[in-house]
């Protein structure tokens, strides 16, 4: 297979040689989400069809806000597991929901594994928060204390 040589100004030629083409208008290629279609019909009000992602981020913005106001002794603590709560909910919406809308970032169990650990990690670090921690990992804790010191 031989390539044709080039012309154009550059290679001394009548300036005929290579034309960009014209940039599409329309992706082809790539796809959604699988789950990633409206979670209410196309008819209904735009908050309406992406309630999945509205509860997710509600519980996460009520987690930030009783972290930010500081109403109670232990706000930090019951803010963060509001927000590692959330989490876990978009993993069980994703998972129980045949279409999540906007919620849907990347395959199914993508989406599930990743709301899920980063979750399940959020409240687990806000149990242990010091001080007075409402639960102990030992294991966890020594890890910590080497970390620290």
């Amino acid at each position: 297979m031989s390539t044709p040589a080039p012309t154009g100004p550059a290679a001394g030629g009548s300036g005929r040689g290579f034309t960009r083409p014209k940039p599409t208008v329309v992706t082809e290629g790539t796809s959604r989400p699988e789950g990633g279609g409206r979670a209410a019909s196309g008819d209904a009000p735009a908050p309406a069809r992406q309630w999945p992602l509205l509860t997710v981020l509600g519980l996460t913005a009520l987690g930030l806000l009783v972290v930010g106001t500081d109403p109670f002794p232990q706000s930090f603590r019951v803010g963060a597991i509001l927000v590692g709560g959330a989490l876990l909910t978009g993993a069980g919406l994703r998972r129980a929901l045949p279409s999540v809308g906007m919620l849907a970032v990347r395959s199914r169990f993508t989406d599930m594994f990743t709301y899920g650990v980063l979750g399940a990690l959020i409240v687990l670090l806000a149990l242990m928060v010091q001080p007075g921690p409402w639960l102990r990992i030992p294991f966890l804790e020594d890890v910590l204390h080497l970390t620290v010191t």
